[in-house]
């Protein structure tokens, strides 16, 4: 945690970055299970890193196919499981996943197109909601920034939910993201990025660095 904030590094795809940013201060490390994703980490690659991985939570990262993608990546000793998903997806097919993972461990992360609000229904199924920039083809790490507002109406609505801000942060919008969301935890990938699944860790610490400047939210 750095200034009351939680952060989470993600599309890490080697050891080395995991630690730089276990070593800046991140609180989760995130890895993307995706394979069109340019930062793919396969489950046998993932679990050879495991045994030297640092001591924090580990977050999968995953785009909803089917059941069995999310037993998989379940049962492969992450702490929690991403899951990205169309806003659009029918309430009961999202129930049951929740038959696979419980709640406490599953971060749901609705595909909401802009000009379409979050469905609310979803709101019961995951404890912890990742609000990420929309974009037509790509899952995350596209650089581009979200809506910061909403995501600040949908904290100050469900004050029981945790939510976490992801799009587009980097060391010189992170505070400024901080002071208009009012995120208490932060998704910080492509924007501390040498090049796609390599992370610059100078930026990563220049990243924790602007976050000690950010405001502190209520």
């Amino acid at each position: 945690m750095v200034n009351g904030i939680y952060v989470k590094v993600c599309g890490l795809t080697s050891v080395a970055d995991a630690k730089a940013a276990s070593d800046c201060g991140a609180d989760y490390l995130g890895f993307i299970l995706y394979p069109k994703s340019p930062r793919y980490v396969s489950l046998e690659a993932f679990r050879a890193m495991l045994p030297a991985l640092p001591a924090l939570k580990k977050v999968a990262v995953v785009v909803y196919s089917c059941p069995d993608d999310l037993e998989q990546a379940n049962d492969a000793g992450f702490d929690y499981i991403q899951l990205h998903f169309p806003n659009e997806t029918p309430f009961f097919e999202a129930a049951m996943w929740t038959d696979i993972i419980v709640p406490e461990r599953l971060w749901l992360a609705p595909r909401v197109p802009p000009g379409k609000d979050l469905d609310l229904a979803f709101v019961p199924l995951a404890d912890t909601f990742l609000l990420d920039s929309y974009h037509p083809t790509k899952m995350g790490g596209s650089g581009e920034t979200g809506d910061w507002s909403a995501f600040a109406r949908l904290r100050d609505k469900f004050r029981k939910v945790s939510w976490v801000l992801a799009g587009g942060l980097s060391p010189e919008n992170i505070a400024a993201a901080v002071a208009a969301s009012g995120a208490r935890t932060v998704d910080v990938n492509s924007g501390v990025e040498a090049s796609p699944g390599v992370k610059d860790h100078a930026k990563l610490g220049a990243f924790f660095e602007a976050l000690k400047q950010a405001p502190v939210p209520k």
